[in-house]
């Protein structure tokens, strides 16, 4: 199966989508791991008698973790190779839904989310900047793309495994299997994609632009060729070879510029990976359950909302990966700020109408039905226009953007301020739930949108069909 385009030979259209699809993997563990913990979240609350503040800790302590794997990958990547990296990501996150699964305290929980952090930091890195050196330049939006697929499908995968957990049991609390909480059980099924990650890693060739900085041109220009049905790889060897000739490893001295200190594609990089926490998505993947039991659902409806939305992310993912290299990621991300937006600006409005009610002597937030259907359309809305445009391009763009001078360091460095963007909303959304009520918080999240749609207007440059060797 191949395609042509723009005066190359045709391009092997199932072995690049085979090798970008097994690197996605990485992007699936992430994706697990950013929801797993929805299902869970109120059995530990109850578990350990946690606080507002402390169940918010023990969810965001793991971002933390994927900062300071995000941050050290694109250094491991650039010694050891970008498959190697993969794999240690693979037996980070093994031992962590194992640890996390078994532990006895919060404190331990805390620690081993920390260790699961570091390997989805690592494979959140790795995927998108393996895609982008190994994909020709007309398919590698859509191939990158696959990454926020791959993570989309972990979400689902992680808020269905927890529903059906929760059901088989009849509560999250409940014991299932072994003696242990279907809560336990959650994390314990993160071992098997994790598994299944590192033995792909095994298995997929290394980034062509990684062997020719090792000077192992043959063994590139044979990738290049077999992969990506490069007519000419030699000659694309020493174009690659032309961009690093003179360009030592990547280190903190080659962001450095006139904008505050840094180049400026820098913090373009950096604003896109903050703002695409700052709208509020993993807040609602991570607490959506908890948040929907707040107004009024029962546990039974808030799971299967919280897998519905889910499913409309993957679905719309799709949308994304046939549109982005057709249309280009700028205006997606145009198209995309002013639908989240909206949705957004939605649900705040419906959770105005939230009320406190008395039932068997507790008192109860609760939404009349008429506003929470409001509330469930602006906020599956919002899911739509993220997957569609945010979700994915940005790590498009993180991927593609920057010059092979400082790639692996600028993606690193991007990737860790979208994760510690992530902790902070993560961190802080079930104590502001509590103080200022849901009407605030997702009135904020529509503020961030608001201002991503005029930064990209101004700020962003499109990147739609350019080699990697004319970034910068």
């Amino acid at each position: 199966m191949t395609a042509a385009g723009h005066g190359r030979s045709d391009v092997p259209i199932a072995r690049v989508l085979g090798v970008s699809t097994a690197a996605a993997v990485g992007g699936f563990l992430f994706g697990f791991d950013s929801s797993v913990v929805n299902g869970a979240v109120d059995a530990i609350k109850g578990e350990f008698k946690l606080s507002e503040l402390v169940v918010g800790f023990a969810v965001a302590i793991a971002l933390l973790g994927c900062a300071l794997g995000a941050w050290f990958a694109g250094r491991l990547a650039d010694r050891w190779g970008r498959t190697r990296v993969m794999l240690l990501g693979s037996v980070l996150f093994v031992a962590s839904s194992i640890g996390a699964g078994l532990t006895q305290t919060v404190w331990d929980l805390m620690l081993w989310r920390v260790l699961g952090g570091l390997g989805i930091g690592i494979a959140s890195v790795i995927a998108p900047a393996y895609i982008a050196e190994i994909a020709p330049a007309r398919l590698r939006g859509a191939l990158g793309s696959m990454q926020q697929l791959a993570i989309t499908l972990g979400i689902f995968a992680a808020l269905l495994s927890d529903a059906v957990l929760a059901d088989s049991a009849g509560s999250a609390s409940n014991d299932l299997w072994l003696g242990l909480e279907a809560w336990r059980w959650m994390f314990l099924v993160g071992v098997v994609p994790a598994v299944v990650y590192g033995v792909l890693a095994l298995t997929i060739p290394e980034s062509p632009r990684y062997l020719v900085g090792r000077g192992r041109d043959a063994e590139a220009g044979q990738i290049l060729a077999r992969v990506t049905g490069e007519p000419d790889p030699d000659g694309r060897v020493r174009q690659i070879r032309g961009t690093l000739k003179t360009e030592a490893a990547s280190s903190l001295r080659d962001i450095t510029g006139p904008s505050f200190g840094l180049h400026p594609l820098l913090w373009v990089g950096i604003w896109l990976a903050v703002f695409q926490q700052f709208v509020g998505i993993n807040a609602i993947f991570y607490y959506s359950t908890t948040l929907w039991q707040s107004v009024g659902f029962s546990e039974s409806a808030s799971f299967t909302t919280s897998v519905i939305t889910a499913v409309i992310n993957v679905a719309m993912t799709f949308v994304a990966i046939g549109f982005v290299d057709r249309i280009g990621r700028r205006l997606l991300l145009l198209i995309g700020s002013v639908g989240m937006f909206i949705g957004l600006l939605l649900a705040s409005i419906a959770f105005t109408q939230v009320y406190k009610a008395v039932e068997d002597g507790e008192t109860v937030s609760r939404l009349p039905t008429s506003w929470g259907v409001m509330a469930l359309i602006g906020a599956n809305l919002f899911v739509i226009a993220f997957a569609a445009s945010w979700g994915p391009v940005m790590w498009v763009m993180l991927g593609e953007m920057f010059p092979n001078r400082f790639r692996a360091v600028a993606l690193g460095l991007c990737t860790a301020v979208n994760w510690i963007s992530n902790f902070i909303i993560s961190l802080l959304f079930p104590t502001a739930m509590d103080a200022v009520g849901p009407a605030f918080v997702y009135a904020f999240f529509a503020l961030c949108a608001g201002i991503s749609f005029f930064y990209v207007r101004s700020k962003v440059p499109e990147t739609k069909g350019m080699e990697l060797e004319e970034m910068g």
